[in-house]
Formats: C-alpha cells, structure tokens, sequence
C-alpha cells in the first residue's frame, strides 16, 4: 500500500465515513507496522496542514477517545499544533485499537461472516483497489473485479471481467488466485496483466516479474497448468479454446494503468473498442472496410478528437461528431 493510499484511506477514517473495507487494509497495515512510526508522520503532516476550522471536523468520537486515553484536557487541545510527534504514534494506536473494537462491536454481526466486495471502473476511467493484504490493483475502463474477504481479512482469489493489472504481495504461505471466465492465474507474489474482456475474442495474461501459472477453470480444462516467466504472455483464444505462451514487449500491455496507450499494428476494429472503453463513447462505423486497416502509434494525455485526427494523418478515414456516438467512415 502507497503512502498516498494509506493518506486516503485514514482521511475517511477520521471523518466517520470508512467502509469494511478500508478497516480491514487499515488494520493489515497495523499489524505490519508496529512501532506506528509511518503513521504518525501521515497524521502529523494532515494535522498540520489542516486549517483550525477543518481539524473541527475529525470525528468527534475518534478524537474523543485518543484524547481521553492520553489525558490531553480542552486547554492543551487548543495547542494541538506544537503536541509532539509521539502524540500522533499513540493516537494511532489508539484509535485503530478502541475504534476498530467499535467498528467490530457494533456494525459487525456476533457471528462472522465473509463480506462480498464488488469493484468497478466504469468505461472512460481507471479504478484503484487495495487489498487488505496491500495487494494493489488498477481495473482498466469497463471492468468489474469481484472478491470475498474472509476471515482473519483474508483475500484468496478475485474474479475478472475486463482488464486488471496486479501488484500481489508476496507471501510464500498463501496462493492468490485470478479467475477469469475461461482459466485461472494462480499467484505467489507478483505483477502481471489480465485481460478478460467479454466481448474480446482473446484472453490475455501478461508475466511483468515473479511467476504465475495458468490452470483450468470450470468451463476449460487444460492438460496441464502452464508457467508463465517474466516477459511471457499467455494468450488464448475464446473460438478455438486453445492457448500460446509467447515472448512480449510487456509495457505494450501495461502501459494503459499510465494512461498511455500503444498500437502495433492493430487493426482499427480493435482499436476503435479500446478508444470507446477509455472514453466512454460510442463508434459507429458507416465503412465497414476501414475495420481491416491497421494502425501503429502510442498516445499519452491526447484527447478523442486528437488520436481521430491523428490516426486520420496516415488512414483514409474521416470523422463526424454527434454528441457522444461518433461516425466514422473512408475518406471520399
């Protein structure tokens, strides 16, 4: 887990609006740093930077309980700004302590029960999701990642439908598993691509570092699970239920958790799928010929109309705009 993303995930949790899920990444993190070191310096940098009238805001209960604890009185609160960096350690002790035993008390059943999780990155943006591990991953527009957390805040495999890049965290004691509808990726700790598009007729799995293996599913059934090395793509085609290990240049399918995007020598029927899933548009193509031609380049922050234009410079295509759908035809 990212300083940034532990910034993020504490800012919800002082102001009362934390979900399951962010307790349960909050209390992982915890457990792995146990002398608060890390996080007293994010909450002493928020502290500071907060204007008086926003530090008002905190939640009232969680900041009710740290001072009580410690024995700060109203008079020493107002001096909250020059309160040492150990005030912050123990705060933070605190409150995952005393507020995570309230969390559990009161919004949780007596009897455990595993918790269903469903993340989306709706067409024409990126999502983010932190397991409670510190498993990072970046759903691509269009895509839906599903997942349980059982007990002890454990996240044993996910299920794919788009495109996700994983960032696992490793622990030799415990396999993570990808499902997608048609194989599995079994994981050690790793970072890898997968793309599982419903209507792509490839499914992809794309080795960046560390090791995966590719297994069967309940609607495919391989001879043998295959291993995939870093640079190493498994690419299988829905049609003829059969899959390649191939060498690959692994940023050509990564690149897009940077925004960037890059072509070679993609056709544009493939090329006009990705474009409408990274910006929400619909393409309607009046030519249906120009669905063979094929396109090589890379963007980065270019918008629509400019990768339009763009493509336009070397294709015989041209482009009409009527509010979200897009008409593209061959050039007259």
């Amino acid at each position: 887990m990212t300083r940034l993303q532990k910034n993020k995930i504490l800012t919800k949790y002082f102001n009362g609006g934390y979900s399951l899920s962010d307790y349960l990444q909050l209390k992982s993190w915890f457990e792995n740093d146990s002398d608060f070191s890390e996080l007293g310096e994010i909450i002493a940098e928020k502290w500071e930077k907060e204007e008086p009238s926003e530090s008002e805001n905190l939640s009232d209960e969680v900041f009710g309980i740290v001072r009580s604890a410690i024995g700060c009185d109203e008079k020493k609160e107002k001096n909250h700004r020059s309160i040492s960096n150990l005030f912050f350690k123990v705060a933070a002790a605190l409150v995952i302590g005393l507020l995570g035993g309230y969390f559990i008390s009161y919004l949780m059943p007596d009897k455990y029960e595993p918790v269903i999780i469903t993340a989306r990155a709706p067409k024409g943006s990126l999502s983010e999701t932190v397991l409670p591990d510190g498993t990072l991953i970046i759903l691509n527009a269009g895509s839906e990642l599903q997942y349980t957390v059982g007990e002890n805040n454990q996240v044993n495999e996910v299920s794919l439908i788009g495109e996700a890049w994983f960032d696992v965290y490793k622990n030799p004691q415990r396999k993570f598993i990808v499902k997608t509808p048609f194989y599995h990726v079994n994981v050690l700790g790793t970072q890898f691509n997968v793309k599982a598009y419903r209507e792509d007729k490839f499914l992809e799995t794309t080795l960046v570092e560390g090791q995966v293996e590719i297994t069967s599913s309940a609607r495919i059934k391989l001879a043998a699970p295959l291993n995939l090395k870093p640079g190493e793509q498994f690419a299988f085609q829905k049609e003829t239920k059969s899959g390649i290990i191939r060498q690959v240049n692994t940023k050509i399918f990564t690149s897009w958790k940077d925004n960037k995007l890059i072509f070679i020598n993609m056709d544009l029927q493939e090329l006009f799928v990705l474009l409408e899933r990274k910006f929400g548009v619909e393409i309607e193509v009046i030519s249906p010929e120009i669905l063979d031609f094929h396109y090589t380049g890379s963007i980065k922050n270019e918008s629509f109309i400019e990768i339009l234009d763009l493509i336009s410079l070397t294709l015989p295509i041209e482009y009409e705009i009527i509010g979200q759908q897009i008409k593209i035809s061959r050039t007259k």
